[in-house]
């Protein structure tokens, strides 16, 4: 056989891999591990330590195993990275906050990359019915405050018990 009828055959294969960088799924454009690592400044590690602690974090595999990360991934990852890093859950408070507060209200309460409010689950509600003002900033950095100020006290009497 000659090299061109090598060349001309179709492949085999009747699933071809997915290509990273711009590989699509539904008109989605999926990010290899290391892509979304990056664009999320993180080491790809951590991305897959995350997998095994918080269960609805699943990207797609490809038949040769490698993850391949959607926007909604993409979103699942920024809100732990939120919680972890910005907010400073300990992965079992952020679990519980995703648990109580539900998925989707904790990815909608985050506006873009931006830091976003959280809700405190149990406090009073800080928006009112349709169609009135939101008191969400004001009430939401109220709790804020309080918390910080709640974790400096802590951090400093968890400083003098040690020495």
């Amino acid at each position: 056989m000659t090299s061109a009828a090598r060349t001309a055959r179709p492949s085999p294969r009747k699933n071809p891999r997915p290509l990273s960088g711009g590989a699509q799924a539904g008109g989605e454009r999926l990010l290899k591990i290391g892509e979304a690592a990056k664009l999320l400044g993180m080491e790809a590690y951590v991305l897959r330590f995350w997998e095994t602690q918080f269960p609805f974090l699943r990207p797609r595999h490809g038949r040769s195993k490698h993850r391949f990360y959607g926007e909604q991934d993409l979103e699942k990852l920024r809100l732990i990275k939120r919680l972890l890093h910005q907010e400073r859950f300990t992965i079992e408070g952020a679990k519980k906050y995703i648990r109580e507060v539900g998925l989707e209200r904790a990815l909608g309460a985050m506006p873009g990359a931006a830091a976003a409010h959280l809700e405190v689950p149990g406090a009073a509600p800080t928006a009112g019915p349709p169609g009135e003002a939101s008191t969400r900033g004001a009430g939401g950095e109220t709790v804020r405050r309080a918390l910080a100020e709640v974790r400096r006290d802590l951090e400093s009497l968890h400083k003098l018990l040690e020495n």
